[in-house]
């Protein structure tokens, strides 16, 4: 951050990475300090924070109820209260309100004072916006700094009697809780201070799930598939693999395909009223309740408010209850309403599992450091698969989401991609635009090629690279890896022997050079242009926000030979209505929390429900089979084509889509089909239906009641700018009259 002088005083400017994923470029963007509208209102860019969890959060009116009994049953006095992390100001107002500066004229030090301190530049001209609309701007000093930046005496005038804060992810630690208690602890708090929350005890759960097991075992499923792809080559497990960390997720969505194989248990308590240590162990004897394979550890935290015991909130899964129920002062909160800002964690174990056996125990050791929790099933050594680990794949290791890891070891995926691959070869090969057989992976067809063909892959999918160099002995392959860069050529360096091609058949090319180097002396041309698409880091993006190969086609056209393969050739846009009640209740628009006015923020935040007809709410990437209840109700409609045989450009269509189920839409989503030939006999689906990819939902500002049959349908109507990356789609509900 910097600061510069203007008219009107000092006005302070942020910068913030913004990312075009059409382009794979990144530029700052300035967020100012006072930015002020046409009427000399203060103003934040418009849907800045929509991404963010900031309004599912305050939507959380089980939390919401609970920080403020506790900060009412904390704050009897005046005193100085210190928010950390204090977002839109909500603790800050109810600590406020509980010492009663909201019935005065100042916020003397005699009658107690509220600082706020919140880091995030664009959250803190938000909660300057809420006090005001709640006439508490001149009530609560707001901090727009580190709290580990702040110094008594400089910042505040004095330590501080109570600490209020939520600054928790579903892991609990993740958002730095540990160092930001310790330095308030040291520097900010007097001693002994009251804090809400008071502490919070994480738990944990042995458990059986096949999905679960799919979303880390590469190694195990590659030998299932006996495709003759090795994307984790023998000896080396760890070359291509998950981050060793706890992933959020919601486990109540694939609770009928978990099987418990322990009681729930207590791991590690950790207090806000006293400083934390910053790294513990723990050794559990655990019992196990069913005969099973231990694939995850499924955890949750359950958080006490109040220092007397009776103010609850967990992230549990709903199959709980608490072991410990009988000695809390009130009933265990279970998860409740669905959620997205917590959710539960995940810890894989390693390799295919561990089996345990009814009322054996198995030993688990507990960590924590200072961010994180990790787990460690003690295993006997002949069983564990560490022994068969090549110690020196950590430098060309590539850390994968789960989600693609599954669908890296999804046979079914595999097939498709590797028959697309062989029909292109083929068809460019022998002159065959459409051969009349699918090709069977599991005998490939030996190619006699009449020329070398040459590949680019033009994104970061290390199988098509695998695939296309092992299918072909003569082809030669350009990988792009515009994400993974030398990373990726070090691995196709280690997975070469067990997948039987040779390094000097791949060529490193900057996309930069690509041109030029082609069109020297030899004049080469490219004759298959693939790409999945997957963009490593891109993760959180909506589906056409993965069409940079697109551009990448456009701009390279000129070293594109004349009978070219693009794979796939083109993108379906699909839409379908559907029932997303959870969904719409956490993302809808605020009014009033805990007696506290954020109507102000519903625009910033991106709600849906009560906008003004002039405002329409985000397109948003979610796992909809995670979103809590669903339902599809229309018939899932191609709404417009990308054709990618041609060069980028905008792109339009409209569609109407019949109601077969009858009930309440919340909103529509939308995801691309790819068509990896132009037959479309290769297609493949990223729906609502798919687990392996995020959709977009665009959410109504009103649910609309819809019945089902002939009579009732929706028309859609959907424009692609790529200029910007961005998609506009209308809609109308009909009811068509005989």
């Amino acid at each position: 951050m910097s600061s510069s002088a203007a008219a009107g005083g000092l006005v302070q400017r942020m910068f913030q990475l913004k990312s075009d994923p059409l382009t794979g470029k990144s530029e700052w963007v300035v967020i100012e300090e006072e930015e002020e509208d046409d009427i000399g209102h203060q103003t934040t860019p418009k849907a800045l924070l929509a991404t963010t969890s900031y309004l599912d959060m305050l939507n959380d009116s089980r939390r919401n109820r609970a920080y403020c009994l506790a900060i009412e049953k904390a704050i009897t006095k005046p005193c100085h209260v210190l928010d950390i992390g204090a977002g839109t100001g909500l603790l800050s107002m109810m600590a406020a309100r509980a010492i009663g500066l909201s019935d005065s004229n100042g916020s003397s030090c005699s009658k107690g004072m509220v600082t706020a301190c919140e880091s995030y530049l664009p959250m803190v001209k938000l909660m300057r916006k809420v006090l005001r609309a709640n006439g508490m701007d001149g009530k609560i000093r707001v901090l727009n700094k580190r709290s580990d930046e702040l110094e008594v005496g400089l910042d505040i005038p004095s330590r501080a009697d109570v600490l209020v804060s939520e600054i928790l992810d579903s892991e609990l630690l993740g958002e730095g809780l540990i160092p930001t208690l310790q330095h308030a602890h040291d520097k900010l708090l007097v001693e002994n201070p009251h804090t809400v929350p008071y502490r919070a005890t994480t738990y944990g759960q042995l458990v059986e799930c096949t999905y679960l097991w799919e979303m880390h075992d590469l190694v195990h499923r590659e030998v299932d598939a006996s495709d003759g792809i090795h994307l984790v080559p023998s000896g080396m497990a760890d070359l291509l693999a998950v981050k060793k960390q706890q992933f959020a997720m919601h486990c109540n969505a694939i609770k009928d395909e978990i099987k418990l194989l322990s009681e729930p248990f207590k791991v590690f308590d950790f207090e806000f009223w006293r400083r934390p240590d910053s790294f513990r162990e723990a050794e559990l004897n655990i019992k196990a309740t069913n005969d099973g394979t231990v694939h995850a550890i499924i955890s949750w935290w359950l958080l006490q408010l109040d220092s007397e015991g009776t103010i609850f909130y967990s992230t549990g899964p709903n199959w709980i209850p608490c072991p410990n129920v009988k000695d809390l002062k009130s009933s265990f909160l279970s998860s409740g309403d669905w959620c997205d800002h917590w959710k539960q964690s995940v810890w894989f174990t390693p390799g295919s599992g561990l089996p345990i056996f009814k009322d054996k125990e198995v030993q688990l050791c507990a960590a924590h450091t200072e961010t994180s929790i990790s787990y460690e099933l003690k295993i006997s050594c002949d069983e564990t698969e560490a022994a068969n680990l090549d110690l020196h794949t950590q430098d060309c290791q590539i850390v994968l989401l789960p989600e693609r890891i599954a669908l890296y070891g999804d046979s079914g995926w595999r097939d498709l991609m590797l028959n697309a691959i062989k029909k292109a070869k083929l068809s460019l090969t022998f002159g065959l635009e459409k051969p009349s057989y699918v090709l069977n992976h599991k005998h490939p067809l030996e190619l006699h090629q009449k020329v070398d063909l040459l590949c680019l892959v033009a994104d970061d999918s290390i199988f098509l690279t695998v695939a296309i160099t092992h299918l072909s002995k003569t082809s030669r392959v350009i990988p792009l890896f515009p994400g993974l860069g030398k990373k990726g050529a070090q691995y196709l360096q280690k997975a070469s022997t067990a997948n039987s091609y040779t390094m000097d058949r791949i060529e490193f090319i900057r996309k930069k050079d690509l041109q030029l180097n082609l069109q020297g002396s030899l004049q080469r041309k490219i004759n298959l242009f693939i790409a999945e698409p997957f963009y490593y880091g891109n993760d959180n993006v909506l589906p056409w926000q993965n069409l940079r190969f697109w551009r990448e086609r456009t701009l390279l056209d000129p070293i594109l030979s004349e009978d070219v393969l693009i794979m796939p050739c083109r993108g379906l846009l699909k839409a379908c209505a559907m029932y997303l009640p959870d969904l719409w209740k956490s993302r809808c628009c605020l009014k009033e929390i805990e007696g506290f006015d954020h109507s102000t923020v519903n625009t910033t935040l991106g709600g849906c429900g009560g906008l003004p007809v002039t405002e329409d709410s985000p397109f948003l990437p979610y796992f909809i089979w995670q979103c809590g209840e669903t339902k599809i109700l229309s018939e899932m409609t191609t709404v417009l084509e990308f054709d990618f045989s041609k060069p980028v450009s905008p792109c339009s269509g409209k569609a109407k889509a019949q109601f077969r189920e009858s009930g309440t839409c919340h909103g529509f989503v939308l995801w691309i089909d790819w068509a990896m030939d132009m037959d479309d006999n290769t297609l493949l689906s990223t729906g609502p239906d798919k687990r392996h990819w995020k959709q977009a939902v665009k959410l109504l500002n009103e649910p609309v009641e819809v019945g089902k049959g002939d009579l009732f349908c929706t028309e859609l109507e959907a424009f692609f700018d790529p200029s910007n990356g961005e998609l506009v789609l209308n809609h109308a509900f009909l009811t068509n009259q005989r």
